[in-house]
Order: structure tokens, then sequence, then C-alpha cells
């Protein structure tokens, strides 16, 4: 590990002429760990006092596959090998650039050694689990080409749909593009005992939005104006496949989504306006199943769906879209896209490749995502469960700051993304930002374009301190009208423990477009990823247990993310 001689040897460095030029010569993600004062840890090796009930070999590479018909994609993947363990540990999905699918149980030990074969610097995140900090893929731990990192944990989360992808410093965005994610299951008892769908009639479901030149090769060239909106793609992939169908039984199945894009968000809702009963959210089971016309899923959310084709006929279809919606693009972007179509959206301000992606598919749009044909007729199937799981459910009686809550800040400028009006840097941790440990807080996301009123709010619950920070009035200075112009939906993902919302109020310019997704916001139960839409406040109850050290919290809008939409809380 590099001490602090090393460290303050770097920032001497950059701050004369001759670490100026060296700088140049350095590669970007060199560079951009040596702004941020990064440090370079040792990697992590095996620990001969962890005993793993499972061992996985873990590898990220470079390789080609074939997506679009033709000329083989080159993509960057995860590759796996059960070292020890169930045999049902790892699923690779057929013919897909995604990582295999990881199978575990609530309570087994777990050791992975992710190797980098890449030619770059990665570390894996995985998201959603309850880790200790040094096994949740902090960027500080990214690894080189050629070296191992090794994870040793106790699965302590309830029975869900998790995710693992990179999280290196400004170049998550990319490797995920690229093809570095894959879907992590743990079941439990609790879950066992519903006897749910499994087996064939259990279906992962990636979504995600990609781009491909005449070579059949992934497009990837973020300009500043994509960056801004999040780089969209012109065509759906489901499992890392187009023009997905899927042959089904008529009987229940359980779907289990993933957004694993970028930036698009999506509505889901079948073609023939059957209802969506979700009985599951990204922390696992709710306590009953529910009902919606259609349900958002913002990148980086997961929800469990119950689908039932009882009573459908032999060859019928059905089909999931993403119906209609607005209000989530800044107002700009919108109504450029309202009238100008194509043409306008490639030609103005909010030009680039990336919206341009959008306007091939625009984001809020009517497209299909999959499509459901029904092949054999059964009359056996499973009934929904009535009750499905039992958890206590947090009440402001139970946090330990009811009146203070902790804030995350949204704000958005055209040259900036930030949180708590600071852009990310390591070591920048903040007073609000530090948390006891074992401990119960109220948090509140909210955006600060409300004028000048949000900002005294925002200081109040930092106590009335500024941060010091010029990015602070880059962020905040953009109050009122103009504020509001460049406000947009980011989906906020919190590491370590879940968290459970207790409510959702909107207010402002945006109203009409909230009205168009409202109805499908899925916040009961266990909640890692919440997207939060312009002019709305989200408060929410979450724990901060087990353990200590640097967790990170970000929107998962990536480009937004890599631009520096992340800041770190320091558990205590």
């Amino acid at each position: 590990m590099q001490g602090p001689v090393d460290r303050s040897r770097r920032r001497f460095l950059f701050q004369t002429g001759a670490g100026v030029l060296a700088a140049a010569s350095l590669p970007a993600w060199l560079r951009a760990m040596e702004m941020h004062g990064m440090p370079k840890l040792a990697p992590n090796r095996a620990s001969p006092d962890f005993k793993p009930d499972v061992e996985i070999e873990l590898a990220a590479r470079q390789g080609a596959i074939s997506i679009p018909p033709g000329q083989l994609t080159r993509v960057q993947h995860y590759t796996g090998k059960l070292l020890s363990g169930p045999k049902d540990t790892l699923t690779e999905l057929p013919s897909s650039y995604l990582g295999p699918l990881i199978r575990l149980h609530k309570g087994q030990k777990v050791r992975i050694h992710l190797r980098n074969d890449l030619m770059e610097p990665s570390i894996t995140h995985w998201h959603g689990l309850h880790v200790p900090a040094l096994m949740d893929g902090h960027p500080m731990y990214i690894i080189d080409p050629g070296e191992t990192f090794v994870y040793e944990f106790e699965v302590i989360n309830r029975a869900s749909l998790y995710f693992y992808h990179p999280h290196p410093h400004e170049i998550t965005a990319r490797q995920v593009y690229y093809g570095l994610a894959g879907g992590l299951i743990v079941n439990d008892e609790e879950e066992a005992r519903l006897e749910l769908p499994s087996g064939e009639y259990e279906i992962p479901v990636v979504l995600q939005d990609r781009r491909f030149n005449a070579q059949n090769q992934l497009i990837y060239g973020p300009h500043m104006h994509d960056r801004m909106m999040g780089f969209y793609g012109d065509r759906i992939l489901v499992n890392g496949l187009p023009n997905a169908e899927f042959e089904v039984a008529s009987r229940a199945y359980r779907l289990r989504f993933l957004n694993g894009s970028n930036a698009r968000i999506y509505k889901l809702g079948w073609s023939d306006g059957t209802p969506v009963t979700v009985i599951g959210v990204d922390g696992g089971l709710l306590e009953s199943p529910e009902t919606f016309p259609y349900v958002m899923l913002a990148p980086g959310e997961r929800l469990d769906v119950w689908a039932d084709f009882s009573g459908r006929p032999k060859g019928s279809e059905l089909t999931m879209r993403s119906l209609p919606f607005s209000g989530v693009l800044p107002m700009m972007a919108e109504h450029m896209m309202g009238r100008g179509g194509r043409r306008g959206m490639g030609g103005g301000m909010m030009g680039g490749m990336g919206m341009m992606g959008a306007m091939g598919l625009p984001v809020g749009s009517d497209y299909p995502l999959f499509k459901i044909r029904v092949t054999r007729e059964t009359g056996e199937s499973p009934r929904l469960p009535s009750r499905l799981a039992k958890f206590d459910r947090y009440t402001l009686d139970d946090v330990a700051n009811p009146g203070k809550p902790v804030p995350i800040a949204i704000s958005e400028s055209p040259m900036a993304m930030l949180l708590n009006g600071r852009s990310y840097a390591f070591n920048d941790i903040q007073p609000f930002e530090r948390i006891p440990i074992d401990t119960v807080q109220l948090m509140e996301i909210f955006h600060t374009h409300g004028g000048h009123g949000m900002r005294g709010r925002m200081m109040g619950m930092m106590g009335g301190r500024g941060s010091g920070d010029q990015s602070e009035g880059q962020g905040m200075g953009m109050m009122g009208g103009m504020g509001m112009m460049f406000s947009m939906a980011h989906p906020i993902h919190l590491h370590g423990d879940q968290f459970q919302v207790i409510s959702r109020t909107v207010s402002g310019q945006r109203a009409d477009g909230y009205a168009t997704v409202k109805e499908g916001l899925v916040s009961s139960g266990w909640k890692d990823t919440v997207l939060v839409m312009p002019g709305e406040t989200v408060r929410m109850i979450k724990p901060f247990h087990h353990f200590r050290g640097v967790f990170m919290y970000h929107c998962h809008n990536l480009e937004h993310e890599d631009m520096g939409m992340m800041r770190d809380f320091l558990i205590e």
C-alpha cells in the first residue's frame, strides 16, 4: 500500500508545471485518480481464517460475441468458474455477454477472486449487498491489469435479485456499457416456504439499451450534452440479446427485472392492459403482492413480478412495453423532442451521439421490450400467495435525527451534476456525512432549484455549515427558473444497508410529467435505489449497521456518476 509520502508527492507534481506536463502523458484513468487524490491500495488477499462455503473465480476480460446478426461485437465481460460450492451457484445466460448469474443463499460465506484481464483498471461492486467496506468495491480498491482482488463476506441480505458491475471512478459508465454486468440472486428460507415459481418458470430480465455501427460494434463516446443527459442507445437488449422472445406455458411465472442501462428509465406495462403484479423490489419480497397499471424502473433498480399466463391459449402472444411518459429529462430537452423530432434534437443544444440515440428510441416514448409467446397449455399453476414476507417497518420514532434529516441535495447546471453542492473528491467527507454506526437515520433527497428557501433548507440540515467549495456555487447558484430548466430525474443509489421510503412529495413546474409516472413508483419494501423526479422530495429511513468504513452514495445514471455526482458516507 502506498503511504502518505507517495500521495503527497503525486499531489505536489500535479500542482507544478512539471506535474501538468507529466499528466498529459498519463492514461485518463490514472489522471483521474491523481486529480481526485485517490490512493492506489494493494489488492486484498485471501484470509487463511476465512472458511468459505462458496468459492468463485471471476474474471473481467475482453471478448467478442454475436449480438446483431453478422460480424461479432467486441465487448468487455465477466467470466466465472466455480471452485467450490453448490453446482447451481453459477448459471451462464445463453449467447449473452452478461456475466454468469450468481446464486447464493443467506448465511453462506463467500470468497470471490476477481481477476482483471482488461487493459485498464477496474473493481467490482455488489450492488445491493450489505458487505464490509473493504468488500464493497469502492473506487479506491481498483486493481490494475493482471491483478486479483479477493472478496470475502457472509451473505446477510434477504432473498432478492442483486447486481454486480464495475465501479472505477470516471470509467464506470463505459465499462458497464461495453458489457461488464451480471445478476446475483440470494435465496433464503422465508422465500423457499412460499414455493414461488422457480427453475424454468423463473426468468431473469436484464434491460439495456445500446447503439451499434454498421460493423456491429458498440458506439460509446459521450459528448458533454450526452454526459448531462446520460448516454442512450437506440436498440433494446434483453439479457444481452436483441428482439427478445420468451416461450412460456399457460401458468404463472416469476420475472426478475433488472434495469442495467446506463441512463434509460422504463415504464413497464403489458400490451393488453393487464395490471403488473409486483411481489418484490430491490431488497426482497414485499409484505403482500401489489398491483399497478404500470411500474417505473430506473437504472440500478430491480422488480420481482408475478406474471400469470393461465387461461391464455397456445399460440397467443403478449408484449411487455415501455409506455409513454414525460418529466424525466430537462424541460428544454423534452420540448425539443416534442417539437423537433430527430432533427431538432440532433442539431440543438442537447445534441450529440447519446441524445441522437435517444431520438432513435426517444426517452418516454412507447416501444416494445420483449414478447411472450404461449407455446403449451397446462392446467397446473401455483397460486399467488396473499402474504409474502414479514419485516419491521421503521417510523420516525426509530430514528436518531427526527428533526434534522441527513440531506442528499441534487443540483444541476450546464457544467456540473452535484450532490450536496459538491463534486466527488476522495477524502472530502463533510460533517453531516459522518454517521455513527448502529444508528437509524432519517434521510431526505431533494432538488435545490426551488429558490433561496431550498438553499436555506439544505444549510439547516447541514447545521448551518457551508461547504467552502466553489462547486457549491455552481450547483446552488442555478436557482429558480433556470435551475428548473436543467432539472431531471435521478436514480439515487446508496451503498450499505438498504432503506425504506416513507414519503414522496412533488412541487413546481413539473407536476404534469410527474402525473405520467406517479402510479408506477413502487415505494414499498426495502430499497437501495430510488428514482427522484424533478421537483420531488423523497424521505426515507436507513439503518447504518454492522460495518464501519467508507460507503458511497451516488446517481445511478452512470454518466452522472462519472461526472462526479457521487459522495461518501463515513460510518464510524
